[in-house]
């Protein structure tokens, strides 16, 4: 037995093993299963069973992926098979592409209908990327809007991804409807993009909820109303604000940064206004926090990976297979998703008191 098991006190005996064949994305090759028999308390036994590798399993869950991807991506069971022949040694057949098709739209499905009443999430991170797909045999473009959920232990989680024609407030609000009808309870917190469609979506269902515009759409947008030779300058009076250690600091920064570009260039100063004191929400976190609440960069890192992965495409086949395109990167492990900084501190409930907007 291993030390785990000694650990929590199960014991019993191995006899030899049994050779299985599992096909992954270093191609096909065989792998010797230990046999063994548990000893219960009641003293009977029962066979052990791998929780690595599960009963019947013949390929990894990379390789599912990876013949889903191309499945996907828009192409036939039979070219799947001849492209990925060379990998897998031609162990994937016309069948095998199909099976492994209706495993992942069942796994889609379900978890696309899973209860969320017991996820314990304090955190959400809202944001949407925008897509080309093929819809009436023409390019369009589509939002795909993103849910990301904080739990309790810092642990980042996917809950939700639905392609939509944008980022409109009713598009926003069928994403919330939705969480909220699966049972998601009231979230503490929330980190947004900014988008006009998602505020009003969420002052109509969480009102209450601290909010936090992203300080890097927000950098994006005031550089958009100054020319270009004004964007250093910008830039390091932004993160001179933004980036200051303390809440004081940033109150005393942001005051000198109105003055100064209401001189200067009062566009950038107005845009700046524009955002109020949810720029600054993250300043009602304990510090070990402001660097994972200031932006939806957790977001942003994934659109930027789904957009590498499918960069050799200028259009996917359709809306719904750009969705779970997405959502298979992450079901299949392909990416993976750390803890947020600061989590240790994630029991810390908000401070009742915004930054002094007073300039």
């Amino acid at each position: 037995m291993t030390g785990d098991e000694e650990s929590t006190g199960i014991s019993g005996h191995r006899h030899g093993h049994r050779t299985r064949s599992l096909t992954g994305t270093f191609g096909k090759t065989e792998i010797a299963v230990p046999r063994a028999r548990l000893v219960a308390p009641d003293g009977k036994t029962t066979e052990w069973k791998s929780q690595a590798l599960r009963a019947y399993q013949r390929r990894t869950l990379a390789a599912d992926a990876l013949i889903a991807g191309s499945y996907l991506a828009g192409t036939n069971t039979r070219r799947v098979r001849r492209a990925l022949a060379a990998l897998f040694g031609g162990a994937v057949g016309k069948d095998t592409v199909s099976r492994v098709w209706r495993k992942v739209k069942s796994d889609w499905d379900a978890w696309n209908t899973r209860s969320l009443a017991e996820e314990p999430i304090v955190r959400l991170i809202l944001d949407g990327t925008v897509v080309r797909v093929r819809l009436d045999r023409k390019a369009t473009s589509i939002s795909l809007l993103v849910v990301i959920g904080i739990r309790e232990d810092g642990q980042k989680v996917l809950l939700a991804i639905k392609s939509m024609g944008g980022e409109s407030t009713e598009a926003w609000r069928t994403v919330l409807d939705d969480l909220i009808k699966r049972g998601l309870r009231q979230p503490e917190f929330l980190i947004v993009d900014g988008a006009p469609g998602l505020d009003k979506a969420i002052a109509a269902v969480w009102d209450n909820v601290p909010v936090q515009r992203c300080t890097v759409h927000k950098h994006r947008n005031l550089l958009a109303h100054a020319p270009e030779r004004l964007h250093d300058e910008i830039t390091s009076d932004y993160n001179d604000m933004i980036y200051a250690t303390t809440r004081e600091e940033i109150e005393a920064r942001r005051k000198a940064f109105i003055r100064k570009w209401r001189l200067k260039h009062r566009a950038v100063a107005d845009s700046l206004e524009e955002a109020g004191d949810r720029l600054f929400t993250f300043t009602r976190l304990p510090p070990s926090q402001w660097r994972s609440a200031r932006t939806t960069n957790a977001i942003e890192r994934l659109h930027e990976e789904f957009k590498r992965r499918i960069k050799t495409q200028t259009v996917l086949p359709s809306a719904d297979t750009a969705a779970m395109l997405f959502w298979a990167l992450l079901a299949s492990g392909q990416i993976s998703m750390r803890k947020v900084d600061g989590w240790q501190t994630l029991a810390t409930k908000p401070i009742d008191q915004p930054i002094d907007l007073a300039a």
